[in-house]
């Protein structure tokens, strides 16, 4: 008997790459507890093994499943957001998906917000890297207060992360901390949510967040 797609079987598709790793995770129309993840640190070779890992970490039959892709777009390691993002785009118009888009410091920013508490005294905060050379990269969030619980709150992107030559805010400014897992598990939460990417074309304007040329 053939396998029948609803939209109880559909899986959302997420690929992310931090400063160090990459890292892939699928689920089940909003179901948790159908979560896989795969992620992989990488050192000078950087993703060359990209394919061979996404290949061995969904089958076929899955890959068939997917009706829509969510990518993290950087800041991160140059090479590894650009290839990552090639993938996402390659996959949605072959699928003929929608592929939505986030910015990294936005899949922390809840993760930040809660640690820190803080949603008890600030509407806004910042979350920065800071260069190697010199200047940051910062992008700047809002916090969205419900009636519900806290775990529940909404942030919003004020500001896509961008170069900043010096912090002006450093009382509510936060640095960058990646979590693989965490991470992927919010670039699904995010895609769940998010109602705009509907059609199959967006991948054509998924683009990396370079606010910083390779060598910086």
């Amino acid at each position: 008997m053939p396998y029948e797609l609803t939209n109880h079987n559909k899986l959302t598709l997420a690929i992310h790459s931090t400063d160090d790793s990459f890292g892939f995770a699928y689920r089940e129309n909003k179901n948790s507890l159908s979560e896989n993840f795969f992620t992989k640190k990488f050192e000078k070779d950087l993703c060359n093994n990209l394919i061979v890992d996404f290949s061995n970490f969904i089958t076929k039959e899955n890959l068939k499943r997917i009706n829509k892709i969510s990518v993290s777009i950087g800041p991160s390691n140059f090479n590894a957001s650009r290839q990552i993002i090639v993938l996402a785009r390659t996959l949605a118009q072959q699928i003929n998906c929608s592929l939505d888009s986030f910015s990294s410091f936005e899949l922390m920013a809840k993760r930040i917000a809660t640690q820190n508490n803080i949603y008890y005294d600030k509407n806004s905060f910042w979350i920065f890297k800071k260069l190697k050379r010199r200047g940051y990269i910062a992008g700047k969030y809002e916090i969205c207060i419900s009636e519900k619980p806290n775990k529940n709150i909404t942030i919003k992107e004020k500001i896509i992360p961008k170069i900043f030559e010096e912090l002006t805010d450093t009382e509510s400014s936060y640095q960058a901390e990646y979590s693989d897992i965490e991470d992927l598990k919010e670039l699904l939460n995010l895609s769940n949510k998010n109602s705009q990417h509907s059609s199959s074309n967006t991948w054509e304007k998924v683009l990396p967040l370079y606010p910083i040329s390779p060598i910086n």
